[in-house]
């Protein structure tokens, strides 16, 4: 499957995952200090790979700092280390574990005062694969309203070993286009680290969800504990299966959660059903019919 060139009447087949394990890990970050981050970082990871054989790890949003760093770009710019620095060590890690991570953190951009809120995948090499960059900023984020952060543009996707990877980031899960082209574009594992503070049903709703209209995995990595604004963060990580299932749910506090991921999860309609799946829902679209509508200006109702 190829982007939109889909044929009428033809069923996609989508790759799968291999049967691996994933994780998430959450725990309270110590604020702007982030060499005492990292070093969590990789004490998670240690667990990851060692107490439940998980091949990738995710981690919430902004996990070196914490969300709000409480101070403006420029000054942010300043107290970012290199990027390769950052994750020289972490990238260490993944190699001695054979584990893939997504680490998300501050980036410095291109100049003084362009910081991009980053997720960076790291594979089981320890190479850098890349980076996503947050393209739905939250509103205390914006530049326009005393934030601190730049969007980005690009909507990449990761192929490993372990199967084909895509990132969104917290407000970007409030937006189905961002996961559907993600799948589009061949990912069967979607990551959403967070730093999410609404509410638990927006939270799992939005999780299901993206899963369920995408046929694929969905590790949500949620913060907890306190950043430097003393804003507080309510956890509940979660793992969320292509029938829109909760696989496992961390709790408030810092927490490891695991699941094994079905290479072929879509054979049965629903959990526990005998049920075939007669649906697909990405090559069931009919893009011919909305794509003009999708993009007119839009109206919010009051």
């Amino acid at each position: 499957m190829k982007g939109n060139a889909m044929k009428k009447g033809k069923k996609a087949s989508p790759a799968t995952t291999r049967r691996v394990v994933v994780a998430a890990a959450q725990f309270a970050v110590v604020p702007n200090d982030i060499a005492a981050n990292v070093e969590r970082i990789i004490h998670y990871l240690r667990r990851a790979a060692r107490e439940v054989n998980a091949k990738l790890l995710v981690l919430p949003e902004s996990i070196t700092t914490g969300y709000n760093p409480a101070m403006p770009p420029a000054e942010l710019y300043d107290f970012l280390p290199r990027t390769a620095a950052l994750l020289a060590p972490i990238q260490a890690a993944c190699r001695e574990l054979r584990i893939h991570c997504v680490v998300p953190t501050y980036e410095r951009g291109p100049k003084r005062g362009v910081v991009y809120n980053s997720a960076f995948l790291i594979d089981s090499r320890g190479e850098n694969l890349g980076a996503y960059r947050k393209t739905h900023l939250f509103p205390t984020e914006r530049l326009e309203n005393n934030g601190w952060a730049t969007p980005g543009r690009d909507f990449p996707v990761f192929r490993t070993e372990i199967g084909t990877i895509g990132i969104h980031i917290c407000y970007d899960g409030d937006f189905p286009e961002i996961s559907r082209i993600l799948a589009v574009k061949g990912a069967r594992i979607l990551c959403r680290p967070s730093a999410l503070m609404r509410s638990f049903e927006i939270w799992e709703g939005t999780n299901q969800m993206r899963a369920y209209e995408n046929h694929l995995y969905h590790i949500a990595a949620n913060a907890v504990g306190a950043d430097a604004a003393g804003t507080t963060y309510f956890g509940h990580s979660m793992i969320v299966s292509p029938l829109a299932q909760t696989v496992a749910l961390a709790r408030a506090v810092d927490d490891l959660i695991y699941a094994e991921l079905d290479p072929h999860p879509r054979r049965r309609v629903s959990f526990g059903s005998d049920m075939p799946m007669l649906f697909d829902h990405l090559a069931d679209r009919n893009v011919r019919s909305y794509t003009r509508d999708l993009f007119r200006p839009s109206q919010t109702p009051s």
